[in-house]
């Protein structure tokens, strides 16, 4: 109801917001809303709850409604629900501050910090925002580590995020060389959108003919000229215009897309007339290839051959690196010799897992002469990963000097066109990543998680510290550009898990052993693996427990009840040497497996005690057995961990044993079981064991103590079995079964079996 009222108000708000029209260009209101998800406390980047919305194009300006709401009414305190905003792909965060990979790169993102008490949210406003998708993650703040049983009330929290925009739906397009006549003012400002082509190395634009309309100081207009979008870690170029003109120009402008002009006077009261035109530079563009590509096919084809051959391919020379870049030369050098550009092969291996590789070969040749640009283009499906660049130095027979080094570039939009020492790996509106390989320092990696979903350039250039590089002048490298779901797999001690938010995939580490980070590398609170053998032998040896319980089940002639326990032991045994989060583990089967069987035999324990505690006759006792079994195993599959799993079956043996207690306590008129002793001896202590036993299970279990206070679980709980199981009944022999199951040895005398008592002695005790 909340939730409907906010969105109500929301769209009445927007509806008054947007009907006006900003002078020529005409506005509409687009409200999207996403479902509410219960939050968690952030223990790895599966507790997040993330979110994707889709800005379009020309949209002015975004609001986003956070709101958050408690799922029940007692106090639970005050709580901050962090709230994380990226553009292009989901945000990286570290809330724990752990230690990120080697050779791992990030970029942090805009975070919000909501208090909530009962029901509370907040806006957040963001002018001509970046159009593509746009990712929202929201958490509570870190895990205690405190374990909370399925089932019983928490303190729960529910996040429900909605946007909604302003868009234009008829911006002017400023056309290259074509004066453009427009006003601008405070509360109305220009916006305007060019075309920028691939291989455009710099793009300017200017106003001209700046008026004002009242006529007060009109050779200084006071203008404000933006060039770009805002995306959070990137704003657009601003200029402040004095006089009646100004200009903005940008080097390596973003290629083949849509960039977002604005004008808008900086002196209130006042509108401007002005003229405004764009230019576009295309430095360079490669060769055209024409309509055949058969020699590009021949090649892909002798590449195939080649690389199926044998694996001596990588240890081809220099000499036959340059051949191949002189045979391909016609089809892949620029027509003014500026850069060269590779064409690269796009090959999807599994969910979340891509492979680049250059269509010349493995080896890419690289001169000093100019760049060689390799093209890597990221859809919306690849960012959930990791974007991973490795470079190495092929020094086979040609070996670069002490002064020499292959400088390289990747970055997002658009490539840097020329590398040197001076020219910073940046584009006019993003930044880049830079790497450098040389004698001394062959390779080098550079790890990204979560890139965005754009075209990535690689840049790679030979530099020398002199005017030229002496004799080496063309050298080969082997990039390597993939996609991976995590960083290096997240190591020994964590496991790259597959996560969905909707129809969006994306990967992340779970860390296990104490062991924290993005790939699972940060052993600030990893746990040693003395500490991890002895929770293992604690949590498998305690089982063992249960051999008194199995004893004595046999000695007093409950075969049944000692398989069921010597099932529980077995499995319980063996389901927590395969769960430990270290490398003290032994798993003889499928880890679902043997957690099924370990539930269902832990549950199925109690039951059939329970039920042999109520002393009915064997028929209604074996069918009970078997019945509750086939519902307690149905009820499992449904859902393992549910508290009405272990409280259903035992309450209803609780509701039969008590029942037959009274039966018989009121057929007799005196208290069952009659003996004192029953009671104080074995009654008594075995319930307090099952008690102190439960409550450890359910209050005070943690990460750090698990496998002090679970072992002493086990412990109680085959502790309460020896005490609570009934004595043997008295006409039941050694190694037998009751009346109608006799397996016990009776003599004969003169051919003749010795006579037996049927007497019925079901309600004894002794």
């Amino acid at each position: 109801m909340a939730f409907s009222f906010l969105r109500g108000l929301l769209f009445v708000a927007l509806t008054t917001w947007t009907t006006a029209v900003d002078g020529p260009v005409t506005f509409v209101s687009e409200l999207s809303s996403k479902p509410a998800q219960k939050l968690s406390k952030y223990g790895w980047y599966g507790n997040v709850r993330l979110h994707r919305f889709q800005v379009p194009e020309e949209t002015a300006v975004a609001r986003w409604l956070f709101s958050v709401t408690k799922g029940h009414s007692f106090h639970c305190g005050q709580h901050n629900v962090s709230i994380h905003i990226q553009y292009g792909a989901p945000p990286v965060i570290n809330p724990t501050g752990t230690v990120f990979p080697n050779s791992t790169l990030w970029s942090p993102c805009v975070s919000l910090s909501l208090p909530v008490t009962s029901n509370n949210s907040t806006t957040f406003n963001l002018s001509n925002p970046a159009p593509g998708d746009w990712y929202i993650g929201a958490h509570l703040p870190e895990d205690d580590g405190r374990i909370e049983q399925k089932g019983f009330p928490s303190c729960s929290y529910f996040f429900q995020p909605q946007l909604s925009i302003r868009r234009a739906v008829d911006t002017p397009i400023l056309q290259q060389g074509t004066f453009l006549q427009q006003t601008a003012a405070t509360d109305r400002p220009a916006r305007l959108k060019l075309y920028v082509p691939e291989f455009a190395s710099s793009l300017s634009v200017s106003v001209a003919d700046c008026s004002s309309e009242e006529g007060a100081d009109s050779g200084n207009c006071s203008l404000v000229l933006r060039l770009g979008s805002t995306s959070l870690q990137h704003r657009p170029v601003t200029v402040n215009c004095s006089g009646i003109g100004c200009s903005a120009a940008l080097s390596n402008p973003p290629w083949d897309t849509w960039l977002r002009v604005v004008v808008e006077s900086s002196i209130e009261n006042r509108t401007v007339t002005f003229s405004i035109v764009s230019n576009c530079t295309v430095g360079c563009k490669p060769k055209s290839v024409g309509l055949k590509a058969d020699d590009v096919i021949n090649k892909l084809r002798g590449n195939s051959s080649d690389s199926n051959s044998t694996s001596a391919s990588n240890n081809s020379t220099i000499t036959d690196a340059v051949t191949l870049s002189n045979e391909s030369a016609s089809l892949f050098t620029p027509l003014s010799a500026c850069v060269w550009r590779i064409p690269v092969l796009y090959e999807e291996v599994d969910v979340l897992s891509l492979r680049f590789t250059p269509a010349t070969g493995p080896n890419v040749s690289v001169t000093d002469a100019h760049p060689t640009l390799l093209t890597y283009p990221l859809y919306t499906q690849a960012t959930g990963g990791t974007l991973n660049l490795q470079l190495t130095l092929n020094t086979t027979n040609a070996t670069l000097g002490n002064s020499s080094s292959v400088v390289a570039c990747l970055s997002p939009w658009a490539p840097v066109l020329e590398l040197n020492h001076s020219q910073p790996c940046r584009t006019a509106l993003f930044g880049g990543y830079s790497v450098r390989v040389n004698a001394s320092d062959p390779k080098a990696v550079v790890r990204l998680p979560f890139p965005q979903s754009t075209t990535w350039y690689l840049t790679l250039q030979l530099t020398c510290n002199s005017s030229d590089c002496g004799n080496t002048s063309l050298v080969s490298v082997v990039p390597e550009v993939f996609i991976s779901a995590c960083v290096e797999d997240c190591g020994t001690y964590g496991e790259c898990r597959l996560l969905r938010s909707y129809s969006y995939l994306y990967a992340a580490c779970v860390c296990k052993a104490g062991w924290s980070g993005w790939g699972c590398t940060d052993d600030s609170t990893a746990q040693s693996y003395r500490r991890q053998l002895t929770a293992t032998l604690l949590l498998t040896l305690s089982n063992l427990s249960f051999l008194p319980a199995i004893v004595v089940a046999i000695k007093r002639c409950y075969i049944t009840e000692a398989s069921v326990y010597l099932f529980t032991m077995f499995f319980s045994t063996f389901y927590h040497a395969c769960d430990q989060p270290g490398v003290a583990v032994m798993c003889i089967m499928d880890y679902d497996a043997l957690q099924y069987c370990d539930f269902l035999g832990s549950i199925c324990s109690i039951w059939v005690t329970i039920l042999c505690m109520a002393r009915i006759r064997d028929a209604f006792k074996y069918t009970l057995f078997m019945l509750g079994t086939l519902l307690i195993a149905m009820s499992m599959q449904l859902d393992r961990k549910g508290l009405w799993n272990l409280l259903g079956p035992v309450l209803c043996a609780i509701l039969c044993m008590v029942t037959a207690w009274v039966y018989r306590g009121v057929q007799r008129r005196h208290c069952y079981p009659p003996s004192w002793k029953r009671w104080v001896l074995f009654l008594i202590p075995g319930a307090l064991c099952a008690l102190i036993g439960i409550c450890l299970y359910i209050f005070t279990e943690t990460e750090d103590n698990y496998y002090y206070t679970h072992s002493l679980w086990h412990i109680l709980v085959a502790g309460c079995v020896v005490f609570l199981l009934p004595p043997k009944e008295k006409n039941r022999e050694s190694l037998g079964w009751s009346r109608g199951w006799s397996w016990s040895w009776r003599p004969r005398v003169c051919g003749y079996t010795l006579c037996q008592s049927d007497k019925d002695e079901l309600y004894s005790v002794t």
